[in-house]
């Protein structure tokens, strides 16, 4: 399958370094453009309707998320690209989009080409770069929008219409407080480390809950946490004082 991609890319030597690497290395990459600035990537992108955008997130005239906001219902396919763990590589992770640090190392590059080239023209996309651009407007500890791949497809869920998740394997299940649960095939560590430490808590090494969705916590049976659907979650002994502490401390919604 063959891919028109244009490069957005802050220097001249990255832009040089990723044009070689395209044309010598991945297979079917036709480049149609390379720029440095939020408004010829603009203009480019608009003209030339390419399949894949190679977006540096720092460019010469603002950021590669100015770029994607103005060039909403286009949607091509994005691959983020950055010299250093941007803030923004959070909420990047929250939308399942993918992202290259540099140096470019080539297997990655590769990889994230054939993904690519599997996910062109694939339903749900310009969603998954609107939750990107919201997550971005929110304060970061505040709640979040999570793009969650499934075998079926994509689901949107927002952190705060989340109950809690467990560990299954390297999977995670998401349990909402409305519908039916969601696998996703990620280790919950992944998860942990995007929804908002403010109301989330991994309380056991297989559970991390939303605290806000917590009915009581029973001494009995060594102790566990009741949700509000009357889910019984355990606690790690390690975990209880902490999990109190943060209960007494929540503030009220």
């Amino acid at each position: 399958m063959k891919l028109n991609a244009l490069i957005v890319e802050d220097e001249k030597h990255n832009q040089e370094i990723l044009k070689g690497l395209l044309t010598e290395f991945c297979e079917g990459i036709d480049i149609v453009g390379i720029t440095a600035n939020v408004e010829d990537a603009v203009r480019l992108i608009r003209e030339r309707r390419p399949d894949v955008v190679f977006l540096d997130i720092e460019l010469q005239t603002g950021s590669g998320f100015d770029v994607l906001e103005q060039v909403k219902g286009i949607a091509p396919e994005v691959i983020f690209t950055t010299a250093f763990e941007h803030y923004a590589i959070k909420a990047i992770k929250m939308s399942s989009l993918d992202y290259l640090l540099k140096p470019i190392d080539l297997e990655e590059l590769q990889e994230a080409v054939e993904k690519a080239k599997r996910a062109k023209n694939k339903p749900g996309y310009g969603e998954q770069l609107e939750s990107l651009l919201q997550n971005l407007r929110i304060p970061q500890s505040d709640h979040v929008k999570l793009c969650l791949n499934t075998a079926e497809g994509m689901e949107f869920v927002n952190s705060r219409d989340l109950r809690y998740l467990k560990a299954d394997g390297s999977y995670t299940q998401f349990h909402p407080i409305s519908g039916v649960p969601i696998l996703v095939s990620k280790h919950l560590k992944e998860y942990e480390r995007l929804l908002p430490p403010s109301d989330f808590m991994r309380v056991h090494n297989s559970y991390l809950i939303n605290l806000r969705e917590v009915k009581r916590y029973v001494k009995a049976d060594g102790g566990y946490i009741l949700m509000k659907n009357e889910a019984h979650i355990p606690v790690s002994r390690s975990k209880k004082e902490e999990f109190l502490m943060r209960m007494q401390g929540l503030p009220p919604q």
